[in-house]
């Protein structure tokens, strides 16, 4: 049986103000290719679908006219989707009724009823509603467990991590229980445990704290394959060997530039390890950020490196592959002017100047403020306060305080401490 998996579509994406639409029908395209060539037997997409919860016409008719396509390319394909914590559940899940007419089942919101008993009352969730057949052309079937992102009023205990966690695995020993002997995949969007993002300019919505991370670690009666989607990085979810983050479609920020792009194949062979291979997808715009490491560049070196690393308009025009760029200037050596000229070099060529990230050189606070080691209460205690406040300045606002501020504040000390000794 294979499978292909894939999240975080993101339709309706705005990059730095940049409409997506072409980029997504782009991918959508060679997404059709593949599933024409690979004829699979399932496609799993594991949310995040849209960008937000309104998107526009445009984004929705894409959506729609891919599964459209796809289920015509494929007919005897099953095409099962989630919703992420982007989407709207509802809006996702509204023509559920019609779409599964046309193998595709879509889950966006858990359902559940309430129950009466002698204390009260609780919710019963359906579970069974999230256990979906599906069959090989082979004749092999499996059980997709389709997990929607997990919103707070579902998960009601006490720490968010372990309310998503109970459930997964309560799902999985109800779904073994009800389907043995057929191996189980389960589809989820969440932020597991030592998942990787960027360490700057993450596009993930990630909770502060890791409150909202899920810890797999010693779940011994797992699903035989787990495809998950939030985090745009592709990897394995940490110390598993049978979970898998499929990854973004497209880099949703320049920190994701070197990120690898695709969708999953997993075969599925009762008895036998899941093998994934990964359908390498390449974006239909490049990222680039010049210079890429931290140099100092002046103006005009900056200017040759535009030239060296971006690609001339054909005809005066930008072709449909452009690329999308940064610019990394420091403000000590460049002025304004000096801004405006290298926005119109990048314009000027196959190129999309998104954004100048402005880099202020950070200064040597201990040789500003004197070199001091503090160890202790009394060091803090007998140290200068003007030290302090030099360092404070330099802290808040990143460069040196003047001698005439110096002496105003040196005025304001020496009349505090008068105050005082009066």
């Amino acid at each position: 049986m294979k499978i292909l998996t894939t999240s975080d579509w993101h339709l309706g994406n705005l990059f730095h103000g940049n409409d997506r639409l072409a980029e997504h029908t782009h991918f959508l395209k060679w997404l059709l290719t593949q599933i024409e060539e690979q004829q699979p037997d399932a496609l799993l997409i594991a949310g995040d679908v849209f960008d937000n919860g309104n998107p526009s016409a445009a984004a929705q008719s894409a959506y729609y006219e891919f599964l459209a396509d796809a289920t015509q390319k494929c007919k005897q394909m099953q095409v099962i989707i989630t919703a992420g914590n982007h989407d709207s559940a509802s809006r996702l899940e509204a023509p559920r009724p019609l779409l599964t007419r046309h193998r595709v089942e879509v889950r966006g919101s858990i359902n559940r009823k309430w129950t009466t008993d002698g204390e009260g009352g609780n919710w019963q969730i359906d579970f069974d509603d999230l256990m979906i057949p599906i069959t090989g052309r082979d004749g092999d079937s499996a059980i997709v467990l389709a997990v929607p992102y997990l919103r707070s009023d579902i998960v009601q205990n006490a720490s968010y991590s372990k309310g998503v966690n109970d459930f997964i695995r309560t799902l999985t020993a109800k779904a073994r229980e009800k389907h043995p002997d057929i191996p189980l995949v389960m589809m989820a969007h969440m932020y597991a445990k030592g998942a990787g993002i960027a360490k700057t300019d993450a596009s993930e919505k990630i909770i502060i704290g890791g409150q909202e991370e899920v810890n797999m670690e010693g779940w011994t009666d797992h699903p035989d394959y787990m495809t998950c989607g939030h985090i745009h990085k592709r990897q394995h979810i940490w110390n598993t060997d049978w979970a898998r983050y499929t990854g973004s479609v497209l880099p949703m920020s320049f920190a994701e530039k070197d990120y690898t792009h695709g969708v999953d194949l997993v075969t599925l062979s009762k008895g036998v390890k899941p093998n994934v291979a990964h359908l390498v997808y390449q974006p239909q715009h490049r990222l680039v950020v010049l210079p890429e490491n931290d140099e100092n560049l002046t103006p005009k070196k900056l200017q040759k490196l535009i030239n060296e690393k971006l690609r001339e308009q054909v005809n005066g025009k930008r072709d449909e592959h452009y690329d999308y760029v940064t610019l990394k200037v420091r403000l000590e050596k460049i002025s304004n002017d000096d801004i405006k000229a290298l926005e119109e070099q990048v314009n000027g060529k196959n190129a999309v100047l998104c954004r100048i990230q402005k880099i202020i050189p950070q200064l040597d606070i201990q040789t500003i403020a004197g070199h001091q080691s503090l160890k202790s209460i009394d060091d803090i205690l007998n140290r200068d306060p003007m030290d302090t406040l030099r360092e404070a300045f330099v802290i808040k606002y990143n460069t040196e305080m003047s001698e005439q501020q110096e002496a105003m504040l040196a005025d304001l000390m020496n009349g505090i401490k008068n105050e005082t000794t009066d």
